[in-house]
């Protein structure tokens, strides 16, 4: 945290903001908020998204942001925190009855990961749940993760928030057989 007035954020007393890693699934809003313009009908169920870190990439501001625009937009989101292997996220998607995947890969690594997930998705009979992923990927590897079957590729050329929600929103209703809203 940032020290404020020469005194650190983070010292007894002061109240630490939470973390989307502390805050429950089911924990309401903090204040009033208008109702998302891509959020699901209420009579709708509940899509679940699993949002991963695969391999040894530590760096997580990004994904804990898409999760939480995911949330913001009446999904439940599944975060298993980093380093997780593809089997690992593989039967988080088995275990949480997962909708769609969304990964998170900064390293470098995802034409050795991705191909791993999508592998073990198709293992496991799961080959019509979407897989999205976010991180640095250069053109020519996102053309082939999109051969792969990888659902839409974001990179930090990808800046505009609220376009990327409303296609990975988009994608992820499609694939649980739901309107585009």
């Amino acid at each position: 945290y940032q020290a404020v007035g020469g005194q650190r954020a983070d010292a007894p007393g002061r109240a630490k903001p939470p973390s989307l890693n502390t805050i429950p699934r089911d924990a309401p809003e903090p204040g009033p908020r208008a109702p998302s313009a891509m959020a699901a009908p209420a009579t709708e169920k509940k899509i679940r998204v699993v949002v991963a870190k695969p391999g040894l990439d530590g760096h997580d501001r990004g994904a804990k942001i898409i999760a939480r625009a995911l949330r913001d937009a009446g999904m439940e989101v599944v975060y298993p925190g980093l380093h997780q292997t593809p089997e690992q996220i593989v039967q988080t998607v088995i275990k949480e009855d997962a909708d769609a995947v969304g990964l998170s890969i900064l390293s470098g690594s995802h034409l050795e990961l991705v191909p791993d997930v999508l592998a073990g998705l198709r293992d496991a009979g799961l080959d019509d749940v979407p897989v999205v992923v976010g991180g640095i990927v250069p053109d020519a590897d996102a053309r082939r993760l999109k051969e792969l079957g990888v659902a839409a590729v974001f990179t930090p050329k990808d800046y505009g928030i609220t376009e990327i929600m409303r296609e990975i929103v988009g994608i992820i209703r499609e694939g649980a057989g739901l309107a585009k809203s």
